[in-house]
């Protein structure tokens, strides 16, 4: 009998790259473009959080909603006018929400492959040497925290029905408003970006065995099948809208965009 001795493992590392890069294209134009247009949505969420206009009757800022506090949510912003957060708290009410949306997008699939690429060159891109010399991948302390990614789909989930029904009451209170129909379709790529998540794609039907078994299940997962495949794009379009809408509410609120049907 042959006696086999077990294989070492393997360790895992990057690919050696001797050269600074081998690519002749302009390889870092994608990751710089990456980097300013989050870098943009990051300083006007920055922003958002420091101003206070955030609601023009019937629109509230996409930023700020739901809004949660007595103290700094006007009546017609609290969400079907309930407050739980007393007048105690005096901060912006952005404050107790955004973590949810941007701790979805933080753990994002998509997102990830984006700023580790364009803030953390890890890699900046294929076949171009990075500054790393280590590779533990996200089986550490912070990156380990990437797997509550589910947990804020949930959550995101909750935000993105919230911005569906104030884009409802505009509706109803405002449909001639140009301001009611930016709020429908960013309400539209919010939840449509959401639900594209590969955690929603597992959750409808990613762990089934026997797809004709679960007809209905099967429907969902083709249905959010197609809408992941469209996962990155949403994920841009759903970030420039919410911070749109955002912007445009906040400058009716100011008094800077003061026309017709506004």
């Amino acid at each position: 009998m042959t006696q086999t001795t077990p294989e070492a493992p393997v360790r895992r590392q990057r690919a050696q790259v001797r050269v600074r890069t081998l690519r002749t294209d302009r390889w870092w134009l994608a990751p710089l473009v990456t980097f300013l247009g989050l870098a943009s949505f990051l300083v006007y969420g920055v922003w958002a959080i420091i101003d206070n206009s955030i609601f023009y009757d019937p629109y509230i800022a996409p930023f700020a909603s739901p809004c949660l506090a007595a103290a700094t949510c006007p009546e017609g912003a609290q969400l079907f006018g309930w407050a739980p957060i007393g007048d105690w708290y005096t901060l912006s009410p952005g404050l107790l929400i955004l973590g949810l949306p941007g701790g979805f997008r933080l753990t994002c699939y998509y997102y990830r492959k984006s700023y580790y690429r364009s803030f953390w060159l890890s890699p900046p891109a294929c076949a171009v040497q990075e500054p790393h010399g280590k590779y533990t991948g996200e089986r550490r302390f912070p990156l380990i925290l990437q797997n509550i990614h589910r947990y804020f789909f949930y959550a995101a989930i909750v935000i993105g029905l919230v911005l569906a029904y104030d884009a409802v009451l505009a509706l109803v209170h405002k449909p001639l408003g140009l301001g009611t129909w930016i709020l429908i379709l960013n309400a539209v790529l919010i939840n449509a970006y959401t639900i594209s998540c590969h955690s929603c794609r597992h959750i409808t039907a990613g762990r089934l065995n026997h797809f004709s078994r679960h007809p209905l299940r099967y429907k969902a997962w083709t249905f959010v099948s197609k809408l992941n495949a469209k996962h990155q794009q949403l994920a841009w379009a759903s970030m420039f809208s919410v911070m749109g809408a955002d912007l445009y509410v906040r400058l009716v609120a100011k008094g800077i965009i003061a026309f017709p049907y506004a």
